[in-house]
């Protein structure tokens, strides 16, 4: 690992892919994104206060898992590459860095995608928005 003043080198979004396919080891890049979303979220928390407590307390209860938005150019080409597989349970993989050198997340579920708004000398984009079904782990 590359490390500055003794402290791990950041890596850069460059390279980061979003793959898509109906088994885990049959996984195509599903088009170039431009932004991917936090991958998982705090647990919920469940309050534990009781009457006899001075200050409320709390424990982690579970994790949420909110629908993720990746946002991409649109091209029609892509657009219409995306929609052939919308609305069909999968295998997503996240990969960090070139084939997922600087990491690789997996997790099943489906998507939608739509195109945005758009606005006077904007880009034309279009979004992803991707339902897990299962807990996003780091595989790589």
């Amino acid at each position: 690992m590359e490390r500055i003043n003794g402290m791990p080198k950041a890596h850069s979004t460059i390279n980061t892919v979003l793959k898509f396919g109906a088994t885990s080891t049959n996984l195509t890049q599903l088009c170039k994104i431009k932004s991917y979303p936090d991958l998982g979220g705090a647990p919920d928390t469940i309050e534990t206060t009781d009457l006899e407590d001075t200050t409320q307390t709390f424990v982690a209860g579970v994790q949420s898992l909110d629908t993720m938005e990746f946002t991409a150019n649109y091209t029609s080409e892509a657009y219409d590459a995306a929609k052939a597989n919308e609305r069909t349970a999968g295998y997503f993989e996240l990969d960090f860095g070139a084939n997922g050198a600087d990491g690789t997340f997996t997790w099943q579920g489906e998507y939608v995608v739509y195109a945005t708004g758009g606005e006077v000398n904007g880009v034309r984009e279009m979004v992803i928005v991707v339902t897990p079904s299962t807990v996003i782990t780091k595989s790589a």
